[in-house]
């Protein structure tokens, strides 16, 4: 009873500051109370906080065979939901430039069952660090690496109750499509006989930075000519992936644009160098790494 007394009190507070949920999603797994969500995010935490204590006099696991079916699976998954968004938003005639809420009927609900897909994703998407935690790669368990993963979470509770669909397609579609590439990357990493084939980690890192620049341009399209998209909403999610271009860019001139010094290419033999071609600060979701032939 204390639990449902508190349950309801944390939804009022949520309906009373983003005003009333859309009726479609209503009912919808994980959507009507904010306290999964929460204590989803919160278990995740505890996890590193336990994880990184429980490991410390402990070998690192190799996980493997954990890593390739895990990627695979996050793979096939991103394929799924950008097939399913360019076919559904197709279907109901989104306006690239500015998609409202409630126009395209039936397209509309199947735009918002995918997205629903996009926000549980980002659950599944906390075994990245997990997988840190057990590998005991603690340099790349960042506070912005975790930042971003508990974020993600939540942020997209809140897209999914009050605006599942419409204007909010566009980002998910680009980044399914970076993911695709991004965790087949991962995937093919863990494989040591493929490894001289992943040239193309820097075009991957462009990819990445275009696709935070044609978000904001998207989503910046529907302000300037408006058809009736939460303004408010245009605006966060602006400044949020705002802020991933700022840290994106200063990650890209860190790796790409800086001469390694005659020391580092000394001391880290070119065969040993095995990195996906993301800053440890941002988006530290190389899974499927080794770093060193310690951890190999």
């Amino acid at each position: 009873e204390h639990l449902r007394a508190f349950d309801q009190e944390v939804n009022a507070f949520v309906d009373y500051m983003f005003g009333p949920r859309d009726t479609r999603v209503r009912g919808w797994f994980l959507l009507d109370s904010y306290l999964p969500t929460f204590f989803l995010t919160g278990a995740y935490l505890l996890c590193i906080w336990l994880g990184n204590k429980f490991m410390k006099d402990r070998p690192p696991f190799s996980l493997r065979a954990h890593l390739i079916v895990y990627n695979l699976g996050i793979t096939l998954l991103s394929l799924y939901m950008l097939v399913e968004l360019i076919l559904a938003t197709w279907e109901g005639g989104y306006n690239l430039q500015c998609q409202n809420l409630h126009s395209a009927g039936e397209a509309d609900i199947r735009v918002a069952k995918v997205l629903w897909w996009y926000y549980f994703s980002k659950v599944i998407e906390f075994m990245d660090t997990i997988f840190f935690v057990l590998r005991k790669k603690s340099s790349q368990i960042t506070f912005l690496h975790v930042y971003h993963h508990a974020t993600m979470f939540n942020i997209w509770w809140c897209v999914l109750n009050w605006i599942p669909c419409g204007q909010s397609f566009f980002g998910p579609t680009l980044n399914s499509f970076i993911h695709v590439l991004m965790y087949s990357y991962y995937g093919l990493s863990v494989i040591p006989s493929m490894r001289k084939y992943l040239w193309w980690k820097k075009y991957l890192t462009q990819a990445q930075l275009i696709q935070f620049l044609l978000t904001i341009v998207h989503t910046l399209s529907a302000a300037v000519k408006p058809c009736g998209f939460p303004f408010g909403c245009l605006m966060f999610q602006s400044s949020y992936m705002a802020t991933l271009v700022v840290l994106f860019i200063n990650f890209y001139i860190k790796t790409y644009r800086k001469a390694p010094s005659r020391t580092a290419i000394k001391e880290t033999p070119v065969t040993t160098e095995v990195k996906n071609g993301f800053h440890k600060d941002y988006f530290a979701a190389a899974n499927g790494f080794l770093n060193n032939k310690k951890a190999q």
